[in-house]
């Protein structure tokens, strides 16, 4: 139970985050407040973009829906169900490889670093990490021959 509300709380720092961009991409809120580093470069990039769509947006997507599942996950009825630690680690592995992504774009086609973005790609990171340990431990304490649950 302790690594799921880990998660929830997590996913809705990193909502809060996604949604800061994103208010910023959509021209809300003014300049971005990232002391040295280069958030108005990284934003106004190219990259910047996805579909059509601000990346920021898929941030709040990816972590709203986290937050949600998360969530549900507490519910007396589901503690016991591996299926949402799965569904919590399958969300958030797509949320590190899209964030491996753009830490590549950042540091290699850029060649400017966002400590928002940073921390977005640190708070999805260590969703991530829980979640498999919690997925992994799920598996570790199902009963020989049994189904884990």
């Amino acid at each position: 139970m302790r690594n799921r509300q880990t998660i929830a709380l997590l996913a809705l720092v990193g909502f809060f985050v996604a949604l800061y961009l994103w208010l910023h991409a959509l021209g809300i809120g003014g300049a971005l407040k990232c002391g040295t580093g280069s958030c108005d470069t990284v934003q106004a990039s190219r990259w910047a973009v996805f579909l059509g769509e601000p990346v920021a947006l898929y941030g709040v997507i990816g972590y709203f829906a986290i937050l949600i599942v998360a969530l549900a996950a507490l519910r007396p009825a589901a503690l016991l169900q591996r299926g949402w630690s799965v569904v919590l680690a399958g969300l958030a592995t797509v949320g590190v490889l899209f964030t491996a992504y753009l830490t590549y774009l950042e540091l290699f086609v850029i060649h400017a670093i966002c400590r928002w973005c940073v921390g977005s790609a640190v708070i999805i990171t260590v969703i991530w990490i829980v979640a498999t340990v919690e997925v992994a431990g799920r598996r570790r304490r199902a009963p020989d021959g049994a189904e884990p649950v």
